[in-house]
């Protein structure tokens, strides 16, 4: 097991608060975003009733994926999660690509797409949100007290996400016990196989959706009993997200049948006006925008801290790992990273943008995946200590496939644009690297 004593430069100051239910409620919170309230009609649209497969396709290549994190979290039990976990095992350039694709190239921008997004949905009730002055300020009071909650305490964050994770959980819950009754069974039976390739291409997309582990993870250095809680969190909380997704997919198609593809923007707001008529529209509308804050209040609870190790390993600037002398908190991190959350949240064509966060976090698991196998000859686990995956490398082989066979699914476009990221913060690194070497050779000289 590697703490922070092992690997940084001071020991961490965090507080270790987060106990397996809280960080099962953070990791699920992240998951169930905003792609399961449209998800439904696009898996419908290219699967039809057999959409199901591609559900259980995603869910056994997420677990795949979750035993790797469950052992790598097991082991590394300092803040900073998947850039960590890479970093420890593959060095320091390793760890600056996998910091910076993450925080940055994945996690920013799809913040400032969710925002827009939640700024979208609330125009439908409120017209004002149509206004651009309006909507700036709008983002400004959500990223901004966010990251207030977050500074001012652990506790309240982790609570205030708790809640809200609740907050969107329940109506899904009720809307898939309640919506039973309502499912015709012709609308569920198969008339025909889906070939290959459309179950690859349609788990590429849903794939997306599964999303999330790697957020929660990166408060390592405030969670209790890491080596057990960790991987008690991991495994509940991807058994009840593939619960709740397969169901509300069943529901959600049983009820509508073939008329699904004509709600591709929101199936589930349709199907609970079938069932329950304009209150239950509505409470589902309520659950989206609900799903849509507690996403970003996810990410500015978890992602910061990935700024923070990046700091504190001297990857990042050096002021991100300071942490504040009352609340215990990383508040540079917070506000740097809520901070640009904001800018690029009132910045255009953010779309193209959000290629990039989908592609990132392939190549992340990726990273975490080969990590895991690395970390067993640098890290070797103690008898009862800690969590390995059973079968010694066969799990991460399969994961690392498996992950190699979803980019094949990318477009050249997104390709590129992934290359292209990779290239600049490479040539980031090593300009920095050779600063740091005339810096020290001038230091030298001098004395």
């Amino acid at each position: 097991m590697l703490t922070a004593s092992d690997n940084a430069p001071g020991k961490e100051n965090l507080r270790r608060e987060m106990g397996v239910h809280a960080l099962t409620l953070a990791i699920i919170n992240i998951i169930v975003g905003t792609g399961i309230f449209v998800l439904p009609a696009l898996v419908a649209e290219k699967l039809g009733p057999s959409s199901v497969i591609a559900f259980i396709v995603c869910g056994i290549l997420i677990s795949l994926v979750a035993l790797c994190f469950a052992e790598a979290g097991s082991k590394v039990t300092i803040s900073g999660g998947v850039y960590t976990y890479i970093e420890i095992a593959f060095g320091p350039f390793a760890g600056f690509l996998a910091n910076n694709i993450f925080w940055f190239g994945s996690c920013v921008f799809a913040d400032a797409g969710i925002a827009n997004g939640l700024a979208d949905t609330l125009k439908l009730v409120f017209p004002l949100f149509d206004n651009e002055v309006f909507r700036i300020v709008f983002f400004l009071i959500l990223f901004g007290g966010t990251a207030l909650i977050n500074i001012m305490s652990l506790k309240s964050s982790v609570r205030f996400v708790g809640l809200i994770a609740f907050g969107k959980i329940i109506p899904l819950i009720l809307f898939v016990v309640m919506g039973l009754s309502s499912v015709s069974v012709k609308n569920l039976t198969w008339t025909s196989l889906p070939s290959l390739s459309d179950v690859g291409a349609t788990s590429l997309l849903l794939f997306f959706t599964f999303i999330g582990i790697e957020g929660p993870v990166s408060n390592g250095g405030e969670i209790i009993n890491p080596q057990r809680t960790i991987p008690r969190a991991i495994f509940r909380s991807i058994l009840l997200v593939l619960i709740l997704y397969i169901s509300i997919q069943l529901v959600t198609q049983g009820i509508l049948g073939d008329s699904i593809v004509q709600h591709k923007t929101a199936p589930l707001v349709a199907a609970a006006g079938v069932v329950f008529g304009t209150i239950g529209a509505t409470i589902i509308l309520i659950a989206t925008i609900v799903s849509m804050l507690g996403t970003i209040a996810g990410d500015i609870l978890s992602i910061p801290r990935v700024l923070y190790a990046g700091g504190r390993n001297r990857q990042l600037p050096e002021i991100f790992a300071i942490v504040h002398p009352k609340f215990k908190t990383p508040y540079y991190a917070i506000i740097a990273y809520s901070l640009l959350d904001f800018i690029i949240s009132i910045s255009s064509q953010l779309q193209q943008l959000l290629i990039i966060a989908s592609a990132s976090i392939l190549l992340i698991y990726l990273g975490v995946v080969l990590a895991t196998i690395k970390l067993r000859k640098k890290i070797p686990s103690k008898k009862g200590e800690g969590f390995q995956i059973p079968g010694g490398i066969f799990i991460p082989i399969l994961a690392t496939g498996t992950i190699i066979w979803l980019l094949a699914h990318l477009s050249l476009k997104e390709v590129l644009y992934e290359l292209f990221f990779i290239v600049v913060f490479s040539v980031i690194y090593f300009v920095m690297k050779m600063t740091r070497k005339t810096r020290t050779a001038s230091a030298k000289s001098d004395t």
